[in-house]
């Protein structure tokens, strides 16, 4: 028995008819074939009883499975991922992102992002501990332990790590200075934002450092982020009237394929609280 919730997403939610191997199940509830059976939880786009499964595991009747049929795809086959760092020590690792991958593993893919790319080109083990969105590229760090990866997460708690954007925006109206909005809190993208505080909306705080209007009625603007909600620059940029170019889920046109948007986290400075080292990154 299979639920059509989530059917336009290719998502099934199947209750499973009979005991055996996933792939069994899959063929009698959803007609896939072996190959796309084992293709899909080789991605990572197989729960079972909850929990995403990497084999074809044996499932028993009245099982719940969920499906992701058509999961996104991210290929970084063609990128020179140990020419992307741009730093490394014993505490982190410092990439130049490239624009259409995510960070990290997504819901139905846990093979095609930054950090899998990364682990299996350096054969090393690397711990998440900022993002950026899939369209956006440049300054990423990655914590090669999980001391580093605890220390960077306090740091950007309290505000201690500061974090330069370059963007490139239609219009040419912003002004130099701070920009305030208040973030709905829903998991739906895109993102609403409003000038107003209301209930139980979050801060979203940036500093436009610079504004440099060029031909098309577009700006280069350079952007101080101080805190990081999903999608924070892209919304209130767009809130302003000057959405970032490409960036279509906020009202520009699309640019490219791989869905890259005029955004580039350029420049990074921080204290490693473990070794007490100043480190500054900039491209």
């Amino acid at each position: 028995m299979q639920s059509a919730r989530g059917f336009e997403y290719g998502v099934r939610h199947i209750i499973s008819p009979q005991s055996g191997l996933i792939s069994d199940v899959l063929f009698s509830t959803l007609s896939l074939n072996l190959e796309e059976s084992l293709n899909l939880v080789k991605l990572g786009a197989v729960y079972l009883q909850h929990k995403r499964i990497r084999q074809n595991a044996v499932v028993n009747s009245g099982d719940y499975l969920r499906v992701h049929t058509k999961p996104r795809r991210f290929p970084g086959h063609d990128v020179q991922w140990a020419q992307r760092v741009l730093f490394s020590n014993d505490d982190l690792l410092v990439v130049n992102k490239v624009s259409g991958i995510p960070v990290h593993a997504t819901v139905d893919n846990v093979q095609e992002n930054i950090q899998a790319y990364l682990e299996k080109s350096l054969q090393l083990t690397l711990f998440l501990t900022h993002r950026l969105d899939v369209p956006t590229r440049g300054l990423l760090i990655y914590g090669k332990n999980r001391e580093f990866q605890s220390a960077f997460n306090k740091m950007l708690i309290d505000r201690t790590l500061r974090k330069i954007y370059r963007a490139r925006v239609h219009g040419q109206d912003l002004a130099i200075g701070p920009l305030l909005h208040f973030m709905e809190p829903s998991p739906r993208a895109p993102k609403v934002v409003s000038r107003e505080a209301l209930p139980g909306w979050q801060e979203c705080r940036l500093d436009i450092l610079e504004v440099n209007p060029i031909p098309e009625n577009q700006s280069e603007v350079l952007i101080e982020l101080h805190t990081g909600r999903t999608h924070q620059i892209r919304a209130q940029l767009a809130h302003e009237g000057c959405p970032i170019v490409g960036d279509q889920a906020y009202g520009a046109s699309k640019i490219s394929e791989d869905e890259s948007i005029e955004l580039q986290a350029c420049e990074l400075s921080f204290t490693n609280p473990l070794s007490g080292e100043h480190h500054h990154f900039k491209i």
